[in-house]
């Protein structure tokens, strides 16, 4: 058969569903083969936007996502969501046209090395030379790119290799058990938690697998163990649990990390020292077991003293059946820290001050969106703000990046998330800045006739920089902008535009909004004056004596 029908044919074997791309003329031969293929293409605006696509759909159905493009600005447009997709760990297959290496008519236009580019910011990356390596290419890379830890993969197709005449057949698809942890390390782990005084779990991003949800919320519960978790681990046991501390929006000072300093074992599960630390480890302070799938990366702040490696799941499988509540556990401590969490997280969420305070915000879109709903953050202020009062009540209800901590992906990410889940509500919340990188894509959204809220934040300026340079005794200088018309923008669109005047209209909005069909666009002006107040001064007045 022709290469590209061939390459077509293992992605079906791999299971792919979606293709999500701007193809190039490179890549015709490949969109011919797709034309009658099981896989649907969803063609996007830019390049960037369908990256942050498929490294959604692989970061919510553990599967690979598969983006194309084509050669030179194509796959430059590529870099970013390759970065997204590796640091955050979502499975990714990035496929790149190139012009003909056999022999070419047009010099060195367009060309760069993909392959090359690829490599710092791919698990693998190669250029398919002969139609037949394109099966066990394949295979290779989705097994590469799914295997923990999950990242980005590229293949380059060139279009003369895509259109030659081939003899290979797809791979048959075979999936590998995780290893186990050696039962003696599981038992050292089991004596550790048992002579500690005051265990905290820490839930990370890597924690995030179905198995591993329900291992951790029966553990929690039989244990009766403390925990909290990073960013990227929202969602993993339901935050609405007794024993819930919260979220590590900010690596030090908040009221959470009394609870952290205070405790003289830290048990933490799936953290990856790609995301902003969630506590600084320090010489003779408290004991840290490592649970994870991969060794730790050891750096200054994080040193375990014992690490746990091999499947999740069935480590914390182990530990439940070996460890009951010890009745010398001392939670007193972490039970008034709770409360002193609760108290703050409550504190404004109530004000009904215009512009919108982010407290007030948080809590009027956590009230308005279901138990099993999607929210999408895009990069800002914002982003803390929403990690520290948001609770998820289930896995990968709050889907945000703390990895890279691009500005862009909201919107793309919760496109990807209500073609994952269509039954699903799903709202992608933007800063202006962060929507406008990608703003493109409400056409892409209208086309394929979702059911979505986006939320636009509304500052005018780069707020979290704004923020940044105020508490750095800098001018307020370079960091202010104008905004579109932002109803008139979607309604451009084919979407529906609503411009919040009175902060009395929000309930009203999202309840409308989310039961109504189409994408609808809110546009929020929001006042983060109480950022400097409560992120700031509040939390470096902390004493943590209670």
């Amino acid at each position: 058969m022709k290469a590209s029908d061939l390459f077509v044919r293992s992605l079906e074997q791999e299971g792919v569903k979606y293709i999500f791309g701007v193809p190039g003329e490179e890549n015709l031969d490949l969109l011919e083969s797709l034309r009658p293929s099981s896989i649907q293409l969803i063609l996007t605006r830019h390049e960037q936007a369908a990256g942050f696509m498929a490294a959604t759909y692989g970061r919510l159905t553990g599967k690979v996502g598969v983006c194309l493009a084509t050669l030179g600005p194509g796959a430059t447009n590529l870099v970013t969501a390759a970065a997204y997709a590796q640091l955050g760990a979502m499975p990714i297959l990035m496929i790149s046209g190139q012009k003909p290496i056999k022999k070419s008519k047009q010099g060195r236009f367009q060309i760069i090395d993909v392959v090359e580019m690829m490599k710092p910011i791919t698990k693998f990356t190669r250029q398919v030379v002969h139609g037949n390596s394109i099966p066990v290419l394949i295979r290779e890379a989705v097994r590469v790119a799914q295997e923990e830890r999950p990242g980005a993969v590229h293949l380059e197709l060139p279009e003369d290799i895509a259109a030659e005449e081939c003899t290979a057949t797809p791979y048959e698809v075979k999936h590998a058990r995780r290893p186990h942890a050696d039962e003696a390390v599981i038992d050292r782990a089991v004596a550790l938690i048992r002579a500690a005084k005051m265990p905290l779990v820490l839930i990370g991003a890597g924690a995030n697998r179905n198995r591993t949800c329900r291992a951790l919320s029966q553990w929690v519960d039989k244990a009766g163990l403390y925990f909290f978790n990073t960013q990227m681990g929202k969602g993993v046991v339901d935050e609405r649990h007794p024993r819930f501390l919260g979220t590590a929006a900010l690596s030090s000072k908040d009221y959470l990390h009394c609870a952290i300093d205070r405790a003289d074992l830290i048990i933490n599960v799936g953290h990856d020292v790609i995301e902003k630390p969630p506590f600084f480890m320090e010489e003779g302070g408290s004991k840290v077991i490592h649970i994870n799938y991969f060794s730790a990366q050891v750096d200054e702040v994080y040193f375990p003293q014992l690490e746990v490696v091999g499947d999740i799941a069935w480590s914390i499988d182990e530990l439940t059946a070996r460890l009951e509540k010890e009745k010398h556990w001392d939670f007193d401590y972490f039970k008034r820290i709770k409360n002193e969490v609760e108290i703050h997280v409550e504190e404004k969420s109530k004000d009904a001050h215009f512009p919108v305070l982010p407290q007030h915000l948080v809590a009027q879109v956590r009230n308005a969106m279901p138990d099993d709903g999607i929210i999408t953050l895009d990069n800002g202020i914002y982003k803390i703000w929403f990690a520290r009062n948001y609770k998820s009540y289930a896995t990968n209800a709050v889907l945000l990046d703390n990895a890279l901590a691009t500005m862009g992906a909201g919107l793309p990410s919760a496109m990807a998330a209500k073609i994952v889940y269509p039954e699903k509500k799903v709202m992608a919340i933007c800063g202006d800045g962060g929507f406008m990188m990608n703003s493109q894509e409400l056409e892409t959204a209208v086309r394929l006739k979702l059911d979505l809220v986006v939320l636009i934040l509304r500052d005018d300026a780069y707020g979290m920089i704004k923020w940044k340079q105020a508490g750095m005794g800098f001018k307020d200088f370079g960091l202010d902008y104008g905004n579109p018309d932002f109803v008139k923008y979607a309604e451009a669109y084919g979407a529906m535009g609503h411009r919040l005047e009175t902060t009395d209209q929000l309930a009203g909005f999202f309840k409308t909004c989310l039961d109504a069909p189409g994408i609808h666009l809110v546009e929020v002006p929001v006042d983060y004056s109480e950022n400097q107040k409560v992120l700031i001064e509040e939390l470096n007045a902390i004493t943590c004596i209670l």
